[in-house]
């Protein structure tokens, strides 16, 4: 992985968040490739529930200050960086108040989802994809975790297809076990369709369901990792059929290899 550039879009990482299988191989599959000659840059978003303070975070002036339209609505983007103690890694964290002040991650303390959960992910992808078009990083490789990340390969292929910076960029997304019951807002399609992308590349998310979000997501990817043991049946069966590179599940204390190998073998070549 010498020289290659990884970027982690990730919808958390340890240790701004809980450990979880996406938080901790949101820091430990950065952090190989990083040990193995590699360049990388990890993305996540700014949830009110991290402490700015203890873990140090400031803004970044030069990337914030655009603004993003969300479903017809101007929506500034504020970007902040921290660097993880002890690595050699900084985050950075996609920050607007409007989505990401209240004092959680997906749910209120009831566990009800955030009804503008769906907003909150396009805001991510795109807020993510500009910050690294300022910063001018072309990446050989970018994966993807979590379902809030899980519109960055559909914003990437079709929002910004003709964006030079992404020409050679390959794109991994890693499946959880780790969704939500219900679905996101309705109306998702068609906030995703006011950006120009055609309503039949998105006919999955008529029922924004977990399953359907990370099915979209693979579908618009160049490989896929399992990134849990058990899988819902309907992921399962599509990792079953699909004929985009697969990597089965492997536990932290075997994936180096395997990740190094795939990488290179699969998603590189």
């Amino acid at each position: 992985m010498k020289d290659k550039r990884v970027l982690y879009v990730s919808s958390e990482v340890i240790p701004y968040l809980p450990e979880t299988e996406i938080s901790s191989m949101s820091f430990e599959a950065p952090r190989m490739v990083n040990n193995n000659g590699g360049q990388i840059r990890i993305f996540m978003p700014r949830y009110g529930n991290i402490n700015e303070r203890r873990h140090q975070l400031h803004e970044v002036i030069r990337l914030s200050g655009m603004n993003l339209v969300i479903n017809d609505m101007d929506m500034p983007l504020i970007i902040k960086v921290a660097s993880i103690p002890k690595e050699r890694m900084q985050v950075y964290f996609i920050d607007n108040d409007e989505y990401f002040k209240r004092k959680a991650t997906f749910a209120d303390e009831d566990g009800t989802l955030f009804p503008d959960n769906d907003e909150r992910a396009i805001f991510f992808a795109k807020g993510v994809i500009e910050t690294v078009k300022k910063l001018n990083w072309a990446p050989d490789i970018i994966h993807v975790h979590g379902w809030l990340a899980s519109l960055l390969p559909l914003y990437l292929r079709k929002y910004y297809g003709n964006e030079p910076l992404f020409d050679k960029s390959k794109i991994v997304t890693s499946i959880y076990n780790q969704g939500f019951e219900d679905t996101l807002d309705k109306q998702l399609i068609e906030k995703i369709t006011f950006d120009g992308i055609d309503k039949a590349e998105i006919a999955l998310l008529e029922k924004p369901t977990y399953e359907n979000l990370m099915q979209l997501a693979a579908e618009h990817s160049d490989a896929v990792v399992v990134g849990s043991e058990d899988m819902p049946e309907a992921l399962s069966e599509y990792l079953e059929s699909t004929d985009k590179p697969v990597l089965k599940f492997l536990n932290n204390e075997e994936f180096e290899q395997a990740y190094l190998d795939f990488y290179q073998s699969k998603v590189l070549d």
